[in-house]
Order: C-alpha cells, then sequence, then structure tokens
C-alpha cells in the first residue's frame, strides 16, 4: 500500500463564510472532520494549502475580489477544520497547491506517493492541485463529500473531469476511512 497523505486545500473563512462562499462548502465540514480524526489516529500527515494573497499585487485579483489576504481572519482555516501541532500549512497564491511552493518538496521529504486531496472549490483550487498531483505522478483520491463547488452542475462535471482527465479515484470519506 502507498503512503498517503491528506490536502485540504482552501477550507478558509472567506470561502466557507465570506464573500466567495457557497452553500456547499458548509456541507463538506462534517465529513472532512470525520476524514481528518481518522487520518490523526493512523499517522497521516494532513498538509492544508491555503491562499495567502499579498494585498494589491496578487493576480488574481484581477478575476476574483480581493480575498484571503495574508495575515487577514480571511485567510485563516475555519474553525472547526484547524489544523493541529503535527499538521503542516502550505500558503499559496495561486489556484495549485502545488505552484511555486514547496508541497511538492514537502510530499517527497514525506515519502507520499497518493494524495487524498478534499476542500474548496472543485472547479478551482481543488483541480488545478488535482492537475499537479497528477503531473507530478501522485496517486489521487477524492472523496465526493469532502469538497465543495459553486453549484451542482460544476460539482458533477468537476468530478467528472478529475477521473477522465487525471484518473482520480472518486469515492466517499467513509471509502476512504474503511481503506485506511
Amino acid at each position: 500500500m502507498s503512503k498517503k497523505a491528506i490536502i485540504v486545500v482552501d477550507v478558509l473563512n472567506d470561502f466557507v463564510t465570506g464573500e466567495i462562499s457557497s452553500p456547499t462548502a458548509g456541507k463538506i465540514i462534517a465529513p472532512l472532520q470525520n476524514l481528518l480524526k481518522t487520518a490523526r489516529a493512523k499517522s497521516l500527515p494532513i498538509i492544508y494549502t491555503c491562499d495567502a494573497h499579498r494585498p494589491g499585487v496578487d493576480g488574481e485579483f484581477k478575476v476574483w475580489a480581493g480575498h484571503a489576504l495574508a495575515g487577514t481572519a480571511g485567510a485563516e482555516v475555519i474553525p472547526e477544520l484547524a489544523p493541529q501541532p503535527e499538521d503542516h500549512i502550505v500558503p499559496k497564491r495561486r489556484y495549485s497547491g502545488f505552484f511555486q511552493t514547496d508541497l511538492d518538496l514537502l510530499l517527497r521529504e514525506l515519502k507520499i506517493e497518493s494524495l487524498i486531496i478534499t476542500g474548496v472549490y472543485l472547479t478551482l483550487c481543488v483541480q488545478h492541485t488535482v492537475g499537479d498531483a497528477y503531473n507530478f505522478g501522485y496517486g489521487i483520491e477524492v472523496p465526493s463529500d469532502c469538497v465543495a463547488s459553486f453549484s451542482d452542475d460544476d460539482f458533477e462535471s468537476g468530478l467528472k473531469y478529475l477521473k477522465d482527465a487525471y484518473g482520480a479515484e472518486v469515492v466517499t470519506s467513509n471509502e476512504i476511512i474503511n481503506r485506511l
């Protein structure tokens, strides 16, 4: 069995309860809490990739209004899913958790071969992180109840895209928990 890690993408205040939130974001909290609890009990590494944008400079602001500004409450992980001392946090300034961050280096140092990728938003940051994980050669699982999107259509098409384009295994968090 390959060594796994969980990636938690952008479960930040701005995306779950703030200006760029979606009604579906809150639905992933309970299943993700259960998954993270099990992962910690099994000593799986948990890595949070978190938007931390620079005010007035960041290129994403051309598409999305100012959000997740580094050092603000909006850029903090929601309290219900707060990182624990043994977890890792990788700040990012673009959609993918890999783009110009040390995520791949961290995963290689931890000898990780396979990723369980969770978070918000499915057709943006999750999708780009999955795409780069695929390009770096990691196995990919996506628990469908631990990712949020902007709409039901985005959700279904987003999951289909991850399966078709990257061979991601789309399952539920309970299926993953039962295999850990």
